[in-house]
């Protein structure tokens, strides 16, 4: 599948991790932003400085937070596909479910079930909807292509064009 035609495993790690932080960052930035101009006192300049001091002090938080969860899940994903020796769907889905565990490690064994749970809930919506959407546009391809359904609709493919011709299988 086109999908997992990525980035070799090292690389990726590095390209995920990455991709999660600069998520977090802009995610966290705009979360931050409204958060802190709601809790600023009242006034343009006051709400502005409010603003912009939450996104300095919380956004890079949440950005590596992300970057970790991207980096851990990316390892365990690139982990599965050497050892399962294949790329599909169930990778994303196991490394959700044990990246959820893993990070809920330190709260107890009861937490890391209902975490790792989460995550391979999640990864697997995520991935349905992919192969969804995948199947739903390839078939929106298959439907609009205008050769597919009549074969006289070719042009011709040897020799002169008959008279009349206007191309597409028409005639005047």
């Amino acid at each position: 599948m086109e999908e997992y035609a990525r980035e070799p495993c090292p690389w990726r790690i590095v390209d995920d991790c990455g991709g999660a932080f600069t998520m977090g960052m802009i995610g966290g930035g705009v979360f931050q932003a409204i958060k802190g101009f709601r809790n600023a006192p009242v006034g343009v300049r006051h709400r502005f400085k409010g603003s912009v001091s939450a996104i300095r002090i919380r956004a890079p938080q949440i950005g590596g937070s992300f970057a970790v969860w991207g980096g851990l899940f990316s390892t365990i994903d690139c982990g599965l596909v050497k050892m399962r020796g294949k790329e599909d769907p169930w990778n994303s889905i196991t490394s959700g479910a044990l990246t959820g565990a893993v990070l809920a490690s330190r709260s107890g064994p009861l937490a890391m079930v209902g975490s790792a749970m989460m995550g391979g809930i999640l990864l697997a919506l995520i991935e349905g909807v992919g192969i969804l959407l995948t199947r739903y546009t390839a078939q929106q391809f298959q439907n609009s292509n205008p050769f597919s359904e009549d074969p006289s609709q070719l042009p011709p493919k040897d020799g002169p064009v008959p008279p009349g011709y206007q191309g597409y299988g028409q005639y005047q």
